[in-house]
């Protein structure tokens, strides 16, 4: 254990929220404190429609974690997380936690009541009952979970490492990597975020943020994909993961390839990127679509008519109609070579107003799942180096996890098969 007092009142907090159990949270006060601890946790709130309209509630327990090749929501908040459990046995009782509160909150469920002297089980902002509201919780481990704080090491995936600085990138140390990453996603700005306060109330002295992007998914405008900052539809060319044997070709780890415990699961990239967006407005839209490789209106590739249309490539070899340099194409080339390196992508909009400049800040939260980081992102990343979309776009920030595999059942919990 630490020297240090106040760490040693945190970790009893958390330690005391987490045998409250489902339903009830610690009652240490001002808990959610824990949110604003970081230098790296300023996010505008995700700024969606407030007729979003409501769905089912999301079935919690799985072989797969929910969040991952659903459909993309309306709102989201990704955290990534740095561990403060002092050992092996506090970070199974943190996972417990986790799993416990995620399992309340996307099933819904009316709040445990507690003594009239302690303060409230639930933040009340979803009103007396939470509703479920289609929410997900998708969790997943970093690179340095596995250093010889709990004696993991032995137990690293075999390709999570720190996320590397790729061409072009202006990596912030503040607002990369970390021990854990959150991502809580639902039709509603009020869901998310009543989940993280939640989830932090309960986790206090357990983990603490080390930063936080909120994002908003826009509707479609008018049709099909939704659109990215740049005004273009972001995600058109994503595998059908809806087919179970796409889904475990290219996103789900199997059996054998990796350490037993990783069946299931899914590695995560998370890639915060600034867009320029006050630059590409003044650029003509004849360039902005050979750049992507697309039409802006329609989503179509430039020698189609309608967005989901395949692009040609192999009949405009020279470039002459979609150039050599084009976002789609260097991408995704669509030979046999590289057909393996798909990946899901599953992107949202940022906001967080102006910078130190009074520039527009706003971007993208880039999170795509893969079965081979060095196979499929990597891959692609490297493809992508130098494409003329890098004077419009910064890289700043994210980070490498693995999404952990779902909870079985009532008995099962976030990690488990990890720290048996």
């Amino acid at each position: 254990m630490t020297d240090n007092p106040h760490s040693d009142l945190h970790r009893r907090g958390f330690l005391r929220g987490a045998a409250l159990g489902v339903g009830a949270v610690g009652a240490v006060a001002g808990g959610a404190t824990v949110l604003a601890g970081s230098a790296a946790t300023a996010a505008t709130p995700s700024a969606t429609s407030p007729a979003a309209p409501a769905r089912r509630k999301a079935g919690f327990h799985g072989v797969h974690q929910a969040g991952i090749v659903e459909d993309v929501q309306l709102s989201t908040a990704f955290l990534s997380l740095d561990v403060t459990a002092a050992d092996r046995r506090e970070l199974t009782e943190l996972l417990h936690t986790v799993t416990e509160r995620a399992r309340f909150l996307t099933s819904g469920g009316t709040p445990a009541a507690l003594g009239i002297t302690d303060s409230p089980s639930d933040s009340g902002t979803l009103g007396p009952q939470v509703p479920g509201d289609g929410l997900t919780v998708t969790a997943g481990v970093g690179a340095s979970l596995f250093d010889g704080r709990f004696g993991l090491a032995d137990r690293k995936p075999l390709r999570l490492t720190r996320m590397p600085a790729f061409d072009d990138d202006d990596l912030d140390e503040a607002w990369c990597h970390g021990d854990l990453s959150l991502q809580l996603s639902a039709p509603h700005a009020d869901t998310v975020l009543h989940a993280l306060r939640d989830i932090a109330r309960n986790t206090r002295g357990g983990m603490q943020v080390r930063w936080r992007m909120d994002g908003f998914t826009s509707p479609p405008r008018p049709s099909g994909t939704p659109r990215n900052h740049l005004g273009f539809k972001d995600g058109t060319a994503n595998p059908e993961v809806a087919d179970p044997a796409v889904a475990d070709h290219l996103v789900w780890v199997g059996a054998g390839a990796e350490p037993a415990w990783t069946a299931g699961g899914s590695y995560q990239v998370v890639r915060l990127i600034r867009m320029l967006v006050e630059f590409w407005d003044r650029v003509s839209i004849t360039e902005q679509e050979r750049m992507l490789g697309r039409t802006r209106d329609t989503g179509a590739p430039l020698d189609g008519s309608h967005e989901f249309d395949t692009p040609k490539f192999s009949q405009d070899p020279a470039g002459d109609v979609i150039p050599l340099d084009s976002h789609i194409r260097l991408a995704n080339p669509r030979t046999a070579k590289t057909e393996n390196s798909r990946l899901l992508r599953r992107g949202y909009n940022y906001d967080r107003g102006m910078d130190s400049n009074g520039n527009l800040d706003m971007g993208l939260v880039f999170v795509c799942y893969q079965q081979d980081l060095e196979r499929q992102f990597a891959a692609v990343q490297q493809r992508l180096a130098g494409e003329p979309m890098v004077d419009y776009i910064s890289p700043f920030g994210g980070g490498y996890f693995y999404a952990l595999p779902g909870v079985r059942d009532r008995t099962d919990w976030l990690g488990r098969a990890l720290l048996a």
